[in-house]
């Protein structure tokens, strides 16, 4: 958006940082929101938009993807992904270091904001990736939102699961630690267990919640140890949150993604290889906890992991098939449908979705509808339902683990920096966003 151009929205149902609705105007000028208010008249701006009957929400922050830039771009590439995010109401995004090669290092970390600044549609970020060898690039590399560590499902060089390692990684420096809390150890004993068996739901077996609770202790007791920041990625257990429902320091935060709240191992039986993921789908209750954390405030925040693969990589026989699947263009729907079942509220979503990501990664100017803030914003339609459809995802991988479920809330408007993106079924490719900066 250049000084020259503005933006009115007029008549939205708007979210306020204080969780409450009013239908009213919000100005954008410079990328920023200018005004918000009940009616702003008198104002002569480059475009206006009609919302009414559409929510206004702050753009979806997702502080977990897996966009496969460089080395896997079969599966997806961060031109496609952020189309996917765009469509889906997801305005920024913080990107995994299991790339190839890995981002471990500055040089690293640099090619792919380069890569970025080139194809993303949306705001984007990226982790530095813990290693087995600690290098020096994981305490100095800028701009990064924090230090990934893989404690478990994980082979190569991001596998961290030696004590000793993760000790010193704790000990060192101040940045966030956000860790894939999966005990390696536990997974190896119970493969050797359950070898032979090629039924996909054995995986949530293997990897059970035995080994994501062993690891999330291991964890917190590092951060307690250190006063360490930490941030435990797709908490997946029920014995996690009750865990962190006991001791939960002030500098710990927890994420859940919306597969962990809706779905269950009975997936497996559905959808087969295609519900494979890494921590695994749970049962019922652990659904039933998870939602009642989240709730409480001791899970912080929502990400989706979006992991994809390919149906061809899915189709194989477990346990040859990948972990992961599509999520950036849903979890919005999705988390809007459960707020219409009463599950939650609509300025929960907000807030788990947008607001406390950009706190919890300390991201300024993002996640709410106020003066001064972003221009990063998604207008919704929380009247009509329409299902999720293969042939309308963007993501790559072309699939969806939620196909068929009828949702609402879909986005019909994103903006970027005071840019519209996505309108009409449409994604802007023209438009390009920024690199999300951390505030120490």
């Amino acid at each position: 958006m250049s000084s020259s151009e503005s933006l009115l929205i007029r008549r939205a149902r708007i979210v306020l940082p204080n969780g409450e609705f009013m239908v009213g105007d919000v100005l954008i000028r410079d990328r920023l929101i200018q005004e918000v208010a009940p009616e702003i008249a008198g104002t002569i701006v480059t475009k206006e938009i009609d919302a009414q009957g559409l929510t206004l929400l702050p753009g979806v922050i997702d502080p977990q993807v897996h966009f496969r830039e460089p080395g896997l771009e079969h599966k997806e590439d961060l031109f496609t992904a952020s189309c996917a995010c765009a469509k889906g109401g997801v305005t920024s995004f913080l990107e995994m270091p299991n790339t190839r090669p890995l981002t471990t290092t500055q040089a690293a970390l640099d090619d792919k904001l380069q890569r970025a600044a080139s194809k993303c549609v949306v705001n984007y970020g990226f982790f530095i990736g813990a290693t087995a060898e600690v290098l020096p690039d994981l305490l100095t590399a800028q701009p990064t939102c924090g230090i990934k560590v893989f404690m478990g499902s994980m082979h190569g060089q991001l596998l961290v699961d030696q004590d000793t390692v993760l000790e010193t990684i704790f000990a060192q420096g101040d940045r966030l630690i956000a860790v894939h809390a999966e005990d390696q150890e536990r997974i190896n004993q119970r493969r050797q267990e359950f070898a032979g068996i090629h039924d996909p739901a054995i995986h949530s077996q293997i990897q059970d919640n035995q080994a994501a609770l062993l690891a999330t202790q291991k964890a917190l007791n590092l951060s307690k140890k250190y006063q360490r920041r930490l941030h435990i990625l797709h908490m997946s257990t029920a014995e996690e949150a009750e865990l962190l429902r006991q001791d939960k320091p002030s500098w710990v935060t927890a994420e859940v993604t919306p597969q962990h709240l809706l779905l269950n191992s009975s997936a497996y039986q559905d959808i087969g290889t295609l519900a494979q993921m890494n921590p695994p789908l749970r049962s019922p209750h652990d659904n039933e906890v998870l939602w009642q954390a989240l709730r409480d405030g001791v899970i912080d925040f929502i990400a989706t992991d979006h992991a994809p693969h390919t149906l061809a990589e899915k189709a194989q026989e477990y346990p040859n098939t990948p972990s992961g699947m599509p999520g950036v263009e849903t979890s919005l729907p999705l988390m809007l449908t459960a707020a219409m079942q009463g599950k939650c509220t609509v300025a929960q979503v907000a807030n788990w979705m947008s607001y406390a990501v950009a706190q919890g990664y300390k991201i300024p100017n993002k996640g709410a509808i106020a003066p001064g803030y972003d221009a990063d914003l998604v207008l919704v339609d929380l009247d009509n339902y329409s299902p999720v459809r293969r042939e309308d995802l963007l993501t790559k991988c072309g699939w969806s683990p939620f196909e068929g479920w009828n949702l609402t809330g879909w986005p019909v408007i994103t903006i970027v920096g005071g840019q519209i993106v996505y309108e009409q079924n449409r994604v802007n490719t023209d438009v390009r966003g920024q690199a999300l900066t951390f505030s120490s």
